[in-house]
Parts: C-alpha cells; sequence; structure tokens
C-alpha cells in the first residue's frame, strides 16, 4: 500500500512538470494570439479606413463646388454694392459741382452803407447797416440789409439775406421787362418802362444795381417821390413783382378756355 501512494505521488509530481511547460507556452503564445488577433483587425479595418478617406476626398471637391458659387455670389453682391457706391458719390460730387457752380455765378453788390449812433447814458454806441443785391444775371434777384458792429459783418449779414430773398423776374428774348409797371413803397415811386435793344440801362443809385443783378439789358426807369436807397429798391421790387410773363399767362389762359 505504501508503494502504490509513493507512485501515485510520483506520478502527480510527473504530471506537474510536465503541465508547467505547457503553461509557459500557453502564456508565452498568449500574446502572439492577441498580436495575430490584432494584425487581422488592423487589416480589416485598413480597407475602411481608406475607404473613408476616398469619400473624404471625393467629398472635399463637391463641397468646394457648392462654396465656389456661393463665394462667386459673394463677390458679384460686393462688386454691385462698390459700384453703387462710387455711382453715389459721384453724382453728390455732381451736386456739390453744380452748386459751386450755381454760387459761383451769384453776385453781390453793396448799394448803402450807413453808419447808425444809438445814445446810452456812456455815450454813443456806433453800429453799421449795409444794404446790398444779389443776383445771378439770369433773372433772379434779390435784396438784403445786415447790421453789425463792423462793417464785414454787416455786409456779409446783408448777402445772406439777399440770397434767401431772390425773386424770379420774367425777361422777354432782349433781355427787357416784358410790359411796363410802376413800383410804390412808402412815399417812393418807381417808373419801368421796357427799351428797345441798345437803349441800355436808364436807372440810378439802388435801381441800377438792381437791373444789373438781375441781367435786365435794357430799360427806361424814373424814380419819383423819395431818393432813398431802402425804399427806392423795396418799390422797385414791388414792380417786379407784379410783373407777368406774357407766354406763360397766355399757356394758361388756353388750358383754362377763357
Amino acid at each position: 500500500m505504501v508503494k502504490k501512494e509513493d507512485d501515485k505521488k510520483v506520478e502527480k509530481a510527473e504530471d506537474k512538470k510536465a503541465d508547467k511547460p505547457q503553461a509557459k507556452a500557453k502564456k508565452k503564445a498568449a500574446p502572439e494570439k492577441k498580436a495575430a488577433s490584432t494584425a487581422k483587425a488592423t487589416k480589416k479595418a485598413a480597407p475602411k479606413t481608406e475607404k473613408a478617406n476616398e469619400e473624404k476626398k471625393e467629398a472635399k471637391p463637391a463641397a468646394e463646388k457648392e462654396e465656389a458659387p456661393a463665394a462667386e455670389t459673394k463677390e458679384a453682391k460686393s462688386a454691385e454694392e462698390t459700384v453703387i457706391k462710387e455711382a453715389e458719390i459721384a453724382e453728390q460730387q455732381a451736386e456739390s459741382t453744380v452748386s459751386e457752380e450755381e454760387e459761383i455765378k451769384i453776385v453781390d453788390r453793396v448799394v448803402h452803407i450807413s453808419r447808425v449812433a444809438k445814445v446810452v447814458k456812456g455815450g454813443r454806441r456806433f453800429s453799421f447797416s449795409a444794404l446790398g443785391v444779389c443776383g445771378n444775371g439770369q433773372g433772379e434777384v434779390g435784396f438784403g440789409l445786415g447790421k453789425a458792429n463792423e462793417v464785414p459783418d454787416a455786409i456779409r449779414k446783408g448777402s445772406e439775406r439777399a440770397r434767401k430773398s431772390m425773386i424770379k423776374v420774367p425777361l422777354t428774348h432782349s433781355r427787357t421787362i416784358p410790359h411796363d409797371i410802376i413800383g410804390d413803397y412808402g412815399a417812393g415811386l418807381v417808373v419801368m418802362k421796357k427799351a428797345s435793344p441798345g437803349t441800355g440801362v436808364i436807372a440810378g443809385g439802388a435801381v441800377r444795381a438792381v437791373f444789373e443783378a438781375a441781367g435786365v439789358h435794357d430799360i427806361l426807369t424814373k424814380c419819383i417821390g423819395t431818393s432813398n436807397p431802402h425804399n427806392s429798391i423795396r418799390a422797385t421790387f414791388s414792380g417786379l413783382t407784379r410783373l407777368i410773363n406774357p407766354e406763360a399767362e397766355g399757356k394758361e389762359l388756353y388750358k383754362t378756355g377763357t
């Protein structure tokens, strides 16, 4: 019995010794199996990644083609906006040049400058008043009175008011008034008669300045009752504002049927 048990122990020991190399071989084979499985997985994944890359490459040109029209439309819009802005700037410049030319054509003339004294407790305070006329020589004329402590400021104020109060005077082709008229203001009367070509401006003082600024070439005038330049100019303007243009009046009568 003792021998049998010893034999069994010896067999078990030998089996254990025989199993140890197999276990070691299994342990060594395990990483190799893992490496092989990973290699297989990478091989399987490789075609997928290649397909994905190819799909991405194919998708990029399509996206670029889609973006190209969008970029072109943006560039076209920006070009149109720049063209519109340039056109607006050109219009503004043209308007400014036209306004500058119109301002250049307007001529200012000083008719009369008077010194005014105001008596106060401490003495006298002097100021100046300037009566001015402006016109463009094309039938537009105006007058204005400026007051200030200095002469240049008074003249500037008068010219500004004259530009604001300009009126349109109807003129014939021969640059005279269409008909005779009498203007009055206060005690002053100004008789204005149309004249034939070559007569010239027969007027004096302030009245002459008005007709020259308006662009009248031939006219006969006479101041009656006063020689005050203020009253003479106002009487002249009262007559000019009542002038009737025969051509325009005839068209209106034709339209109304009277």
